[in-house]
């Protein structure tokens, strides 16, 4: 069966990445978004990824801008490339040829059978094909979304910073009434890397151990710089409710995005009560976390074997 995946290109949206590709998905397609970093770097980062992994899906680029406002990216945590390490990085790897990710999308939704979708950043790139194209975003048959949060954020008190960056395409896609499951940060902070989860992957043996294991500590270390032990796995574990939702409880809710404030924006409010509201979307609510960690470090050991 043949998914999509619209990414901004991390070192955690790589290992999203990695978890779908060694499951019995195929990608038919990789859409680039900004986020993590402006889009230029999202390029760069997903031509050394495609060199290093060996990819051989088609990699589009995709808007380099939220619907409105100023261009937020998480480069403030993340760092000028938007992955940090300990040492090794992304190869340096030839640009990638110009391909418009709303074309591919268009195409790849004309097609026949399941439309999946899993988005790791802003949603800007799906909303523009409900907003240009709603007969075809129409047919997307699962959207499944890492980001917003049901109690809190993390870019700010109120938001997550995927629903932050692009608000309103979370509001047209909402709007659009597309099958919307969102995995959020009360889910993810649920599977946790710890700084030892490294080693299985540094051994691994692998001419691209060293390199996942680097990046894979300089992500873990952007919470315990904090003081935390652990890091939380965001994408990844949004892979893993794509590819193994057996292990995910989905509870139906009305999700809406705030789009005004200073200390609102970028808010996602889930109403979970059916007496309140009419639902129009669901939420990851728990994750077997255990197994979960199992899925992603065993993606991440599996790719430095190699």
């Amino acid at each position: 069966m043949g998914v999509w995946i619209d990414t901004d290109m991390g070192f955690d949206d790589i290992a999203a990445i990695l978890v779908v590709g060694q499951s019995e998905l195929e990608i038919d397609g990789v859409s680039l978004i900004f986020g993590n970093t402006p889009l230029p770097q999202v390029r760069i980062n997903a031509a050394g990824a495609a060199r290093a992994f060996g990819w051989t899906f088609p990699i589009h680029t995709g808007r380099a801008m939220p619907v409105l406002g100023k261009l937020e990216t998480a480069q403030a945590i993340l760092g000028e490339t938007g992955i940090p390490t300990i040492g090794r990085s992304l190869p340096q790897a030839a640009a990638l040829a110009e391909s418009d990710a709303f074309a591919a999308l268009c195409r790849w939704l004309e097609r026949q059978g399941q439309h999946r979708i899993l988005a790791l950043g802003p949603l800007t790139n799906i909303a523009a094909v409900a907003l240009a194209r709603p007969d075809l975003a129409a047919r997307i048959t699962e959207l499944v979304w890492m980001g917003g949060g049901v109690t809190s954020g993390n870019h700010t008190a109120s938001a997550e910073f995927n629903a932050l960056a692009d608000p309103e395409a979370l509001a047209i896609v909402i709007a659009h009434g597309l099958p919307l499951r969102m995995v959020d940060l009360d889910l993810c902070r649920k599977v946790l890397a710890r700084p030892e989860d490294a080693e299985p992957v540094r051994n691994a043996g692998g001419a691209n151990a060293e390199l996942i294991a680097d990046m894979f500590s300089g992500y873990i270390r952007i919470g315990t710089s904090r003081g935390r032990p652990a890091m939380a796995i965001y994408d990844p574990s949004a892979a893993v409710a794509f590819v193994a939702p057996d292990i995910v409880s989905f509870r139906p809710a009305r999700i809406d995005v705030e789009l005004h404030g200073s200390l609102t924006r970028g808010r996602t409010v889930v109403e979970t009560r059916a007496t309140h509201a009419s639902f129009n979307a669901q939420f990851a609510a728990d994750i077997d976390a255990d197994m979960a960690r199992v899925i992603i470090l065993a993606a991440l050991v599996n790719e430095a074997r190699k």
